[in-house]
């Protein structure tokens, strides 16, 4: 056919070169990898945001969550197709230039180097009492080993840097499975804790009141803390396009797929760690469930066995996570040029030392989920897929007023309200002098 005669929405696909990279990557290897990727440290917050707004509006916030993050991650997929673009900044790009390249590569980095900083921060503190419990020591008198800074570098230089100089990420997919399955442990072991320990507070009494507490918790400051944590918890998109350019045979309906079963698994994880842990420490529950586990039997093998499975867990989420990342500094430094060892490397050791800084001097993990949350992760859920799906979508294809777009205007429009909202329930809260706003543990 004539270019004439040629659909802009075609026209656009024949005018982007295919990628050469073919994909090899197989349906069960990157379910893991995103799974990993929406999984990470952000599942030790859940129990403390359930004991912030009881277990009703807990499920229905969570269940909201994972439906706008499936949602969203359509929209992304429609506009990638639309355009033949597997790259979250090259949409940004399509959709608004250098500008729009730009504002997606800096939430990219800023939303990614706050999880690894996160997951990291979990090695810091809970590496060195892990390692003082299985030593049994009472004390903590200054050995090397047990100073969570020189273990977080070591951790990083060990584990995270090897596996974050592969050169694709499919190559992490057993890793991401193993990740998965202390995850599933952890959830395992924490609802026997549940079983052996189900009175931990001296919660005794069961009247009508507390009953309603129990099932919903009325606003207090905390509750700030609570749709942020959970948007963290679901933040997966800017490894969606990447993961989808390595899928074997890919086509958008089986990445959909492929993001609708690991939304769906990790939904599931998710609730179940947060009413466990909720269910045994009540309104006790500290920000790190860990921390609030070791109160019952700080020597308990079980115990020490969960938190070592967390910490092998979030540590081979960080080479997931960092991909992205280092992609995103790739398009905005170094937009035309090819793959090379020597910068795939480079950028890979920068980050981490830059992201080790931070762990060692981040005064605590609460205020990371939040202000991270309630920043980046909105652009990356609500707005920027919507807004990229309504200008990159023809509108020959999808008039401005046609259903998909309005409802796509809206999303954008709740991640706007949504910023606004858990920025200021932050500002409210620090500023009425929270401890739970200074540190959560």
């Amino acid at each position: 056919p004539t270019a004439s005669s040629t659909s802009p929405g075609v026209l656009a696909c024949l005018l982007v070169a295919p990628s050469p990279f073919e994909g090899k990557t197989s349906f069960g290897m990157s379910i893991f990898n995103l799974g990993n990727a929406i999984m990470g440290s952000g599942i030790l917050g859940l129990a403390y945001a359930m004991s912030n707004t009881g277990i009703l509006l807990f499920l229905f916030l969570l269940t909201a969550v994972a439906a706008l993050s499936a949602y969203s991650i359509h929209l992304l997929l429609k506009a990638s197709g639309v355009v033949g673009i597997r790259a979250y900044e090259q949409l940004g790009y399509r959709a608004f230039g250098t500008p729009g390249k730009m504002a997606a590569g800096i939430a990219i980095t800023l939303q990614n180097i706050g999880a690894m900083s996160s997951y990291l921060f979990i090695v810091k503190s809970e590496f060195p009492l892990v390692i003082q419990a299985f030593l049994r020591a009472d004390n903590n008198h200054g050995e090397w080993y047990l100073n969570g800074n020189y273990l977080v570098v070591l951790v990083t230089v060990s584990v995270i840097l090897p596996l974050a100089l592969m050169k694709q990420l499919g190559y992490l997919g057993y890793t991401s499975g193993f990740s998965l399955s202390c995850m599933v442990f952890f959830l395992s072991a924490i609802s026997r804790a549940r079983i052996e320990h189900p009175c931990t507070t001296g919660w005794h009494e069961e009247n009508k009141e507390n009953m309603l507490c129990f099932m919903f918790t009325f606003f207090a400051p905390q509750t700030a803390y609570t749709i942020p944590i959970l948007a963290f918890a679901f933040v997966c998109h800017p490894e969606v396009l990447p993961i989808y350019t390595e899928l074997r045979n890919p086509s958008q309906k089986k990445m959909q797929q492929v993001s609708n079963i690991s939304i769906l698994i990790m939904y599931t994880m998710y609730f179940l760690a947060a009413l466990f842990g909720y269910l045994t420490f009540k309104e006790n529950v500290e920000a790190e469930l860990l921390h609030t586990y070791s109160r019952i039997d700080p020597y308990d093998t079980l115990i020490l066995c969960v938190r070592l499975a967390v910490l092998t867990a979030v540590t081979l989420t960080v080479p997931i996570v960092l991909f992205p990342v280092r992609r995103a500094i790739q398009q905005m430094i170094f937009p035309n040029k090819t793959f090379h060892w020597l910068r795939h490397i480079a950028i890979a050791v920068v980050l981490l030392i830059f992201i080790n800084m931070l762990v060692i001097f981040a005064p605590n993990i609460l205020g990371i989920f939040g202000i991270i949350g309630a920043t980046s992760a909105p652009c990356l859920i609500f707005i920027f897929p919507a807004v990229f799906y309504i200008r990159i979508v023809p509108k020959d294809e999808e008039p401005m007023r046609s259903t998909p777009k309005l409802v796509a205007a809206c999303f954008a429009g709740l991640g706007v309200l949504f910023m606004i909202m858990s920025l200021s329930f932050i500002i409210i809260d620090w500023t009425m002098g929270s401890s739970n706003a200074a540190g959560g543990h």
